[in-house]
């Protein structure tokens, strides 16, 4: 098979699993060369936040305390579970023991902000955290626990840009913002609110597995595409929705619309004029459009705002701790859904059959089972409704999440300062280096940078070189010669729906250092091609 062909296959492929190929050619080219391996693929963040990490083990070590007090068999650890009477004192008492701890500090604070500002019980909260670090019960209320998500409601309030919105969202606390994913589109099946052949609209470049998801055979969707690939006069990229691309949603036929907000991979937050013209497509043409925005980047960008508060009622919102605070593997988010919504009032304008089976389907949860709420029932889906009363994310994750939220909360205007100048030195360093011109913009949460190999070939070398390079090359060929020759592993742009000649760098998962090499990379990869340009026109 021809390289040609060979690209042409691999392209049809994720992003996500042409990246194993990527690696492999990467560490190939590492190991018999002086180059050194670099993965800026993957979107994992190489930091982490330490200090609620801290306060979750020292509370760890409450709670096997507060569970030794009544053994059954102390030689082999055998106890009852914790007791919640009398707590809070036991816990001030254990925090003083420990005052000169990091751990202790942060759980001090933690505690005093929960009982004084949130207005908590101090056992019941206390009883809340070690029974569920120690997770020895079923998460109860299985959506999230009681505390938690005051705690979170607060965090995402400052996070999402909700200001002075006071409103209380429910929130499902979920393994991840994919599963969230995953539960959405299955319950949004379930109760007959997207069916075959229905439109649903992607906002794009947008994360694979949206693309990927509504073409299974389960769902069977329609997809509108909705561009933020166009090139602007002036030859740039601003990742933008021109207003005719929005229009595409006033169509009332398009029920509903998934969002990365900010991006990925553009990792650009949509724009104010994009937002007002959002609310007026949906005042005035399609008002009950079903909006699924996942923000997980949207702490990168200061004053963020989300859509769950310039149009609650439509939106639900996905949101991950696993960017902002190095937190992948423990797999916490939290979907936010206002409590009067769109998706409870398209449950009310099902035909009666489709009550009647939805009545069925969720009669062993309630005797009212018309009037569960669509977040509910997300919940009770998960588990395929028949083990409802096992759902919920596992009840440490819970604790570690609230304490996370707590914390990020407590010291925003400290912490994401820091964590924006982090990634933005990384990502002038990549385009420095590279010798392209990085525009400013308010929008650009920079923790991925999408750059279009095709505006870069036309800026250097002209409309006919770029012509060149289109006619002779699959798009994916960039991507894997920088493997090849230089050890660096990009994603291909055009998997995540972005332009052809596009590739995507995490900004998030190496070091400053890193980003200078990987910028002089791709423009020597970029030049190379422009030498065999200039070669076959010499043949010629």
């Amino acid at each position: 098979m021809n390289t040609n062909e060979f690209e042409k296959q691999l392209s049809a492929m994720s992003p996500f699993e042409i990246k194993g190929t990527l690696i492999d050619m990467a560490e190939k080219n590492a190991r018999r060369s002086t180059h050194t391996f670099l993965n800026a693929g993957r979107g994992n963040p190489n930091w982490i936040l330490t200090y609620p990490r801290r306060a979750f083990f020292l509370l760890g070590e409450f709670a096997m305390e507060e569970a030794e007090l009544k053994p059954y068999v102390a030689e082999w650890g055998i106890v009852a579970s914790p007791e919640q009477e009398g707590i809070a004192e036991r816990f001030r008492d254990f925090l003083n023991r420990h005052r000169d701890e990091v751990g202790a500090k942060v759980l001090r604070h933690f505690f005093t902000h929960v009982t004084q500002d949130l207005g908590a019980d101090p056992d019941e909260f206390v009883f809340e955290l070690v029974d569920g670090i120690t997770g020895d019960h079923y998460p109860t209320p299985p959506r999230i626990l009681k505390y938690t998500e005051k705690i979170t409601q607060e965090y995402l309030r400052w996070a999402m840009g909700g200001g002075n919105d006071m409103t209380e969202y429910d929130l499902f606390a979920t393994e991840g913002s994919t599963a969230g994913m995953v539960y959405m589109f299955n319950s949004l099946k379930a109760n007959f609110l997207m069916k075959p052949g229905d439109k649903i609209a992607l906002l794009t470049p947008c994360f694979t597995p949206y693309l990927e998801i509504p073409k299974l055979k389960e769902y069977d969707l329609e997809i509108v595409y909705v561009s933020a690939n166009d090139v602007g006069e002036n030859g740039y990229h601003d990742w933008q929705y021109p207003p005719e691309e929005i229009d595409k949603l006033r169509d009332p036929a398009v029920k509903c619309v998934c969002i990365t907000n900010p991006s990925n991979p553009p990792s650009v937050a949509l724009s104010k004029q994009v937002l007002e013209q959002l609310v007026d497509v949906v005042k005035n043409d399609n008002p009950h459009l079903m909006i699924i925005t996942d923000d997980v980047y949207g702490t990168f960008i200061e004053g963020f705002k989300s859509l769950m508060y310039v149009l609650p009622y439509n939106t639900i919102c996905l949101y991950s701790y696993s960017k902002y605070f190095g937190a992948t593997g423990w797999r916490v988010a939290a979907m936010a859904l206002r409590p009067d919504n769109v998706f409870d009032y398209r449950l009310t304008q099902l035909s009666d059959e489709e009550k009647k089976q939805l009545n069925e389907r969720y009669s062993s949860l309630t005797l009212e089972p018309e009037k569960l709420k669509f977040i509910d029932r997300l919940v009770a889906d998960s588990r395929a409704v028949a083990l409802n009363h096992t759902a919920g994310l596992s009840t440490p994750q819970q604790i570690q999440m609230a304490l996370f939220s707590a914390f990020a909360y407590l010291h925003h205007s400290d912490i994401q300062p820091k964590l924006i100048q982090m990634i933005h030195k990384r990502l002038e360093n990549l385009w420095s280096t590279a010798g392209f011109t990085l525009r400013p913009d308010p929008n650009r949460a920079g923790y991925y940078s999408e750059i279009d190999m095709m505006v870069w070939a036309k800026k250097f070398y002209g409309e006919e070189f770029a012509d060149y390079m289109q006619k002779t090359y699959q798009p994916l060929d960039f991507v894997i010669r920088l493997a090849k020759q230089t050890a660096i592993v990009l994603l291909n742009g055009d998997g995540f729906d972005g332009p052809e000649w596009s590739v995507r760098a995490s900004l998030a998962n190496l070091n400053d250092t890193d980003y200078l090499k990987i910028g002089a990379a791709i423009r020597q990869i970029l030049d190379e091609y422009h030498q065999d340009y200039l070669k076959a026109k010499e043949t010629k």
